[in-house]
This record gives C-alpha cells, sequence and structure tokens, in this order.
C-alpha cells in the first residue's frame, strides 16, 4: 500500500515538472520575442543622438559663397531742384541714395554643399552658384578654397565644383535614396541663413514628389530646410548621403516643416554625367508627349489611363525612324512599364546615347512593339522652327474653301495663313481661322491659328474630311472627339465636345 502511495506521489510530482517546465518554456519564448522586438523596435527608431553622425560626417559639408559682379547701371540721373523748392534736402538725400546704383557693386550669396571626393570633387544646387563670377568653398574648419565649375545642369538643379587642397580632404558617399522608408529618421547640414554649419533632423514625409514641371521625383522631410540649406545633404541614419536638400514650401520664406531633397540615385547620376563629360548627357526620343486621362482613354477604346499619348513626331528624331505617330500610346520602355508621361520622360532621359530598346505602343486598339535607337538630348531639337520669309503668297485662293463646324470656320493651310498665324513648316492639317466665342471648340482651347492635324486618330488636310469625320462620330453615338491640334509651337491632343445640328445655335449660326 505504502509502495503504490509513494508511486502515485512521484507520478503527480513529475507531473508538477513537467508542467512548470513547460511554463517557463513558454516564458522564455516570450521573453525572447520580446526583448528581440524591442531591440529592433531601438534600431529603428528614434536615435538617443546624433552626435556620432554630426562629428564623423560634418567636415565633408560645407558652406558655399559666391559672389556676382553688378556693372554700372545705365539711364539717367535724377534732376536737381531748384533751390528753395520746399522739402529740397529730402530730395537730394533721395537723389544721392538713388544715383549709388550707378556704381558697379558686388551680389553675395551663400548656400552648402558636401564633398564627394577627396580630391576635392563639390556637389551643390545649379541655383547657388548660377551667376556666381566668384566662388569660394568654407569647409567646418574655416579653411576658404577659390573653386571652379567641372559642370552645372539648370534642370536637374545640380552642380559639380572642384577645389584644390594639400592633402586629401573628408568627403561622404552616396546611399541608396529607394531604401530608406517613409517615416524613417533623416539629417541634414546646411548654412542656413549665413550661419554655419547648422544639423536638423526629422523624418521623410513622402516620396516621389512631383513639383511643376520638374522630372525629378522629390524626396519630402519635415527636418527644417531654410535659405542657405541649398546643396546640403541629408542624410540617413548610416551616415549615407540620400539626398540633396534643394527647395521648400513655405509663405514666409522660413521652415514649415515642407522641405525637398533630389534622391541621391538621381543626384548621383547627374553628377556622374557632370564629371565624365562636363554636361548631362540625355537621351532623346523626338516626340512630344502628354498625360493620359480617362477622358483620353476612353475615346481611344483603352480600358486604362496609364501610358504616355504622343502628340507630335519631331522630323529626323529617333522617333520617326522607328516609325512611331501621333496618337500612340507608349505603355512600355525597355521593359518598364509607362504609368504616365513623366515617367517616359524620365526613363527616356536616363537612357544610354546609341542604344537600342524596344519600345510597346496601343496604336488603334492593337498592341505595337518598335525597335528605337536613342539620340542625345539637345535644347536647339525643341525651339520653334522659325517661319520661312519671302515665300510667294497664293493669290489665285488665299484661304481656300471654308467650312464651319461646331464653332470652329476651317480652312486649308495655304503660305499667306502659315505666315499670318507662324505655323510650322512641318505641320500639315486644317487651320482654324475664326472661332465662335462660347462655342464647344472656344471653350476647349481652340483659337484662330490653331491647326487640326488629326481627328480621332486620322489625319486631315482639308475642311471637308473634319466634317466627315466628326459626324462619323456623333452618328457613331461618341460625346467627345479626339482632336491632334497645333498652336504656337506645341503640339497637343484635346478632346471636342459635339454637338448635334438640335443644339448648333450655340455654335454660331447653326450651319455645318
Amino acid at each position: 500500500m505504502t509502495t503504490r502511495i509513494n508511486i502515485v506521489n512521484r507520478q503527480r510530482d513529475m507531473a508538477h515538472v513537467r508542467r512548470w517546465g513547460l511554463l517557463a518554456l513558454a516564458l522564455a519564448v516570450v521573453l525572447s520575442a520580446l526583448f528581440t522586438f524591442t531591440g529592433s523596435a531601438e534600431a529603428r527608431g528614434a536615435p538617443e543622438s546624433f552626435a556620432d553622425l554630426v562629428e564623423k560626417y560634418s567636415p565633408a559639408v560645407v558652406n558655399i559663397s559666391t559672389v556676382q559682379n553688378i556693372p554700372a547701371r545705365r539711364g539717367r540721373r535724377l534732376p536737381d531742384l531748384p533751390e528753395g523748392t520746399p522739402f529740397g534736402d529730402l530730395w537730394e538725400e533721395f537723389r544721392e541714395q538713388f544715383d549709388e546704383g550707378d556704381e558697379p557693386r558686388e551680389a553675395r550669396s551663400l548656400g552648402s554643399g558636401f564633398i564627394i571626393d577627396a580630391d576635392g570633387y563639390v556637389v551643390t544646387n545649379y541655383h547657388v552658384i548660377e551667376e556666381a563670377d566668384e566662388i569660394t568653398v568654407i569647409t567646418i574648419d574655416g579653411d576658404e578654397y577659390e573653386a571652379d565649375i567641372v559642370g552645372r545642369d539648370r534642370s536637374s538643379d545640380l552642380a559639380l565644383l572642384k577645389i584644390e587642397a594639400d592633402e586629401p580632404l573628408p568627403n561622404v558617399g552616396w546611399g541608396n535614396s529607394d531604401g530608406d522608408r517613409i517615416g524613417d529618421w533623416v539629417m541634414t547640414i546646411g548654412n542656413p541663413y549665413g550661419l554655419g554649419g547648422t544639423v536638423t533632423a526629422g523624418i521623410i514625409s513622402a516620396r516621389n514628389r512631383q513639383i511643376g514641371n520638374s522630372n525629378v521625383e522629390f524626396i519630402q522631410t519635415d527636418a527644417p530646410i531654410n535659405r542657405g540649406n541649398s546643396g546640403g545633404p541629408m542624410f540617413n541614419m548610416e551616415g549615407e548621403v540620400i539626398g540633396v536638400n534643394t527647395l521648400i514650401f513655405s509663405p514666409s520664406g522660413g521652415n514649415v516643416g515642407i522641405g525637398f531633397a533630389i534622391p541621391s540615385n538621381y543626384a548621383g547620376y547627374i553628377i556622374d554625367q557632370i564629371r565624365e563629360f562636363g554636361r548631362v548627357r540625355r537621351g532623346w526620343l523626338g516626340v512630344s508627349i502628354q498625360a493620359m486621362t480617362k477622358e483620353y482613354a476612353e475615346s481611344l477604346g483603352l480600358e486604362t489611363d496609364e501610358g504616355a499619348l504622343v502628340s507630335r513626331v519631331f522630323p529626323d528624331s529617333p522617333a520617326a525612324a522607328a516609325g512611331v505617330q501621333p496618337g500612340d500610346v507608349i505603355t512600355e520602355w525597355d521593359g518598364k512599364p509607362i504609368k504616365d508621361s513623366a515617367m517616359l520622360s524620365r526613363l527616356v532621359g536616363r537612357t544610354e546615347i546609341d542604344r537600342d530598346v524596344d519600345m510597346i505602343l496601343i496604336r488603334a486598339g492593337e498592341r505595337v512593339t518598335l525597335s528605337v535607337r536613342t539620340g542625345e538630348r539637345d535644347d536647339s531639337d525643341f525651339e520653334d522652327d522659325e517661319d520661312s520669309a519671302g515665300r510667294k503668297d497664293d493669290e489665285e485662293n488665299p484661304f481656300g474653301d471654308r467650312a464651319l463646324v461646331q464653332g470652329m470656320e476651317l480652312s486649308p493651310i495655304t503660305a499667306d495663313l502659315r505666315r499670318r498665324y507662324r505655323i510650322d513648316e512641318d505641320v500639315d492639317g486644317v487651320v482654324a481661322t475664326r472661332v465662335v466665342r462660347r462655342s464647344p471648340a472656344a471653350r476647349n482651347g481652340i483659337r484662330p491659328g490653331t491647326v487640326i492635324i488629326r481627328v480621332n486618330q486620322r489625319p486631315v488636310s482639308e475642311p471637308v474630311e473634319v466634317v466627315q469625320l466628326l459626324d462619323e462620330a456623333l452618328e457613331d453615338g461618341r460625346e467627345n472627339a479626339l482632336l491632334l491640334v497645333h498652336f504656337r509651337g506645341n503640339t497637343v491632343h484635346i478632346l471636342l465636345p459635339l454637338v448635334s445640328d438640335g443644339d448648333a445655335d450655340e455654335t454660331g449660326d447653326g450651319k455645318r
């Protein structure tokens, strides 16, 4: 009996041990996970201090001081007043201050930059040194160096300077701007208001910000950026430069928590181009493009509004050689899907010169693949051609056969009309010579001198062709017609709301 009780007690004790052992193991697992999570949170959370980063990397951040020599103002001096004139003393004082502008003077400005190479290559913003006659780079130790401009690029707002020193200079390296997330900590160092090296910190507030017509997708931050910070670096917590501070949004000119930096992945590419060639060599396709909209997509019979709509193909361009046509929707470039026209511009610009690239587009609802060899972009390729002078007028019929449709009076293009409206020589179509006020055409941007090149992707050369195509669209039940038009050097697609005969009083006299 006693033996049996002892066995039962031992079994109970073993069961307690197993239970406590399992509880201890579970507790250990929980604590381990908790410590792991806490350690991870500390690694990704706010640092206790930025001092180590500042101490290590601030010597590579410099102040940029520029001098612009402004010549004496040309013009009349203010006249002398007769003696005894009331308030004559005040006039003389004002005249003296005004006449000071007749003397040559210097305009000084301050910005920021950072050294990316021990040999003395310095990155800053284009606008910091844009009109400078003298550029001085000042280090954190107060050493001053005269700087030469290696190259600069207005489009990206970046510039590369070179200074000569007797010994290797402290420098910083580019990081991967795509590797940091919204909410990650960043640190900036710059020269706000000329105060000298100043450190601020914040987080990445947003990414891929597009501002105005810039092709740059900026990093937005709430790290304080003020006047004088332009050209300074934005660091991640590993001490890598992931952005170049360039502009702010502010009604007062001071920091309101909305600053922008050029991403390092883009800035590094631009600086490498400048360092190798002295300028930026950008790929060129040779088309004018515009953003797709749902209305454009619907008029083209497409299910999505992604892509870039081609409005013009420049003569003798890579696009023309490849067979691109106005009305094509480019949906893929070199294997990368095109979300919008800005994305296509960025990708083409960063494509190597003379490289063969496969491009996919949609034409009349069909998927087409073209091979295009990129050219090199040159600003002169985007200037409007000057009208040729001295062409003989078409005296027999200077205005051609007119037609009035949808509030537009249309005419074939003649030499006289081409000169009158400054229509480029390579533009063909039908010109609007009069537009009825408050008509659908007027409300949608058609002006006298507008050339209609295509209607619903079909080329036109006579007014009657425009009338027929618009009539067909009405008969098919379409609410809009897609027009490719040219006006004062710009070629774009527009949507023209169609008005039936019954509503034609809005277009003027009701004639078609």
